[in-house]
């Protein structure tokens, strides 16, 4: 059993996690669809244990030999053996230290690996894995770091709450704006980064709350082009987003701040 120690940049916080293999295995037994660059699909779960396992499965079945990474956000409840028995590696933080901080967990990781391309999705089935080979083709393309998953570019089933719907719509105009190139869905958690967009997202840029409209402001600051791309996304099975709730106004809040901040920021391009 290997375990990794690292310091969360953001919180400055001392935390060990547990990783099983010393050496990171594909654990899957389905041939790969084709011969794709060293690839990590990460996935941060908190308390997910009913939609975790089918997640896995439905990966497994469209992008076999992929090996997926499953960043268990200190749960209270079986996230983590269920991801395990459907093949996941997991790495575990001793409690929930919320999505930012799980999400660049996987990234830290991914770097340390030397992964040309890493993948990140959602746990709660919302992203649907027939979208990651084009994540993964787009990508790869010369003039392109990270590639986002919109689902607003095509016409789709995809259905949320006038409020989110507003919310996502506010904060693609100021990436937008800022970015000079259209964004249309600043808040998708389904991405594809390559190379330095996978060193830049765990180093200390990263933000700890929500990595949405202010990273994506943050990496075209710092000379990294990003691309958005129609993918299907389904709504929620248990219909409710990590911004439901009180938590919408917490995350608004610290979205325009962290906006506000990011913008003030003295950045020099590479």
């Amino acid at each position: 059993m290997k375990v990794l120690s690292y310091q969360v940049p953001q919180s400055s916080l001392k935390q060990t996690v547990i990783l099983e293999n010393d050496e990171f295995e594909n654990t899957f037994i389905k041939k790969p669809l084709k011969s794709y660059p060293k690839t990590l699909i990460i996935i941060p779960a908190y308390n997910e244990e009913k939609n975790i396992g089918a997640v896995l499965e439905m990966i497994q079945q469209k992008v076999p030999g992929i090996p997926i990474l499953v960043i268990n956000d200190g749960s209270s409840d079986t996230t983590e053996s269920v991801a395990r028995s459907h093949g996941a590696n997991v790495i575990s933080l001793p409690y929930n230290s919320g999505y930012g901080v799980a999400l660049q967990t996987g990234f830290i990781f991914a770097a340390r690996k030397n992964f040309a391309i890493v993948i990140q999705m959602d746990s709660d089935g919302q992203h649907d894995p027939k979208s990651v080979k084009n994540l993964i083709e787009e990508v790869q393309k010369d003039g392109v770091d990270v590639v986002i998953g919109s689902r607003f570019l095509e016409s789709g089933s995809y259905k949320s709450s006038f409020a989110r719907r507003a919310g996502i719509f506010i904060f693609a105009k100021i990436a937008s704006i800022i970015c000079g190139q259209k964004v249309t869905d600043p808040t998708s958690g389904f991405q594809a980064l390559k190379g330095r967009a996978i060193h830049f997202a765990a180093s200390d840029h990263y933000p700890p709350d929500y990595p949405d409209a202010d990273f994506i402001i943050l990496m075209h600051r710092h000379g990294l082009k990003v691309k958005e791309i129609p993918v299907t996304m389904h709504a929620s099975p248990d219909k409710e987003s990590m911004h439901h709730g009180h938590k919408t106004i917490y995350y608004i809040f610290k979205m325009f701040l962290s906006i506000f901040v990011t913008v003030l920021r003295n950045v020099s391009k590479r």
